[in-house]
């Protein structure tokens, strides 16, 4: 099985003011090289060979036993996260500074089930639009030899971060 990394990773909540205060792209490669805490949902689905572009994101992960439903198949929740966090990096990756998102609505396709035995699985996610109040996104998930295991489309919402200090910050 695969390790996603040598280091010990963190798992923790960025700050909203520091998240604030990055450009997007700036803040997606700063979680995948692990100068910010990864989001909790990453311990259950431990992503590796990660890399980040503007308007794309790619990560690679090993479905197992503990991701199973109870008719004995990886539960399309797994998909879902993987799919969720594709798309959602890739828009966040297009952000300026002071500017945030969160999922609107996402439809998901699954082609193929997945085991414990599928093996490695890469999420793609790339932007489709970007606008100042809303944004578009697909991702795709492959098996090793490219066949296509889901794929889904988002819309995201795309709002200002309050500034540091506001209420509620």
């Amino acid at each position: 099985m695969p390790s996603p990394t040598s280091r010990k990773i963190e798992y923790g909540v960025t700050p909203p003011e520091v998240m604030a205060s990055m450009r997007g792209i700036d803040f997606v490669r700063a979680l995948f090289d692990g100068r910010l805490p990864a989001p909790p949902i990453m311990q259950t689905i431990e992503p590796f060979d990660q890399s980040a572009e503007p308007g794309m994101v790619a990560f690679s992960s090993e479905p197992g036993f503990r991701h199973y439903n109870p008719i004995g198949s990886v539960h399309g929740s797994y998909a879902a996260a993987l799919l969720d966090s594709a798309m959602g990096l890739a828009v966040h990756s297009m952000l300026p500074v002071g500017t945030g998102y969160t999922t609107l609505e996402f439809k998901i396709s699954f082609i193929r089930g997945m085991t414990k035995d599928t093996g490695v699985v890469r999420s793609e996610g790339r932007t489709l639009n970007v606008g100042r109040r809303a944004a578009t996104a697909e991702a795709r998930i492959t098996d090793a030899k490219g066949r296509l295991l889901a794929h889904a489309t988002t819309t995201c919402l795309v709002f200002e971060l309050p500034a540091p200090g506001a209420k509620g910050m």
